[in-house]
């Protein structure tokens, strides 16, 4: 009797576990390791003055030394790709994944697309989900505080995100079309346990 009822308050809690992991899960085939939790930072390029670092089996940044935002920038580039990640944030970050830089020196949403991490972007339509100056995002989720997954397609010149398995920008731009990945670090602290890619 006392079994039962236990199972019966434990089913809920289960549910909620079951669909949290399914959340998490990597990508089982196909993909390339630009980090995972076994990784060191050799295929990173340091850019700008923040203490980006291996802790606890993730990259950690969470002091900018100088005033602008710090990149590790990887030292390949890529065209057409799938990026999936695994990051935790903050309420206060600032930070994101910038796909197809122009230049592995100079990281910025002029020259790359910026999809963001930032809860309070003062300008909130291209805060968390969007991708600046190219896709706004309504409602804006919110990251800070939890670990999430980040789903970021690029296409020929169609590029789609998803934070924690729901779409938040799809658009269509022409203005890069291969290049650099950055993971920034602008405030807050940032951790990344997984970026994996793929070409299509």
């Amino acid at each position: 009797m006392k079994l039962n009822a236990l199972t019966r308050l434990a089913a809920p809690f289960a549910s909620l576990c079951l669909a949290a992991c399914a959340q998490m899960a990597p990508p089982a085939q196909g993909w390339t390791a630009l980090f995972d939790n076994h990784s060191n930072l050799n295929g990173w390029t340091l850019v700008g003055d923040a203490n980006w670092r291996l802790q606890d089996g993730a990259i950690q940044a969470d002091l900018l030394r100088g005033k602008a935002p710090s990149y590790l920038v990887s030292k390949q580039t890529f065209a057409d790709q799938e990026i999936y990640a695994e990051l935790w944030v903050d309420t206060q970050t600032n930070s994101g994944i910038f796909i197809r830089c122009q230049d592995a020196q100079k990281i910025g949403a002029d020259n790359c697309y910026e999809i963001n991490v930032w809860d309070t972007r003062p300008d909130p339509s291209y805060g968390t989900g969007a991708i600046v100056d190219v896709a706004k995002v309504s409602p804006m989720p919110k990251a800070g505080g939890q670990w999430n997954t980040l789903e970021i397609q690029a296409k020929n010149n169609h590029l789609t995100v998803k934070l924690n398995g729901v779409v938040t920008a799809d658009a269509i731009d022409n203005k890069l079309s291969s290049g650099y990945l950055a993971l920034q670090f602008g405030s807050g602290i940032v951790k990344f346990r997984k970026v994996l890619t793929r070409p299509i």
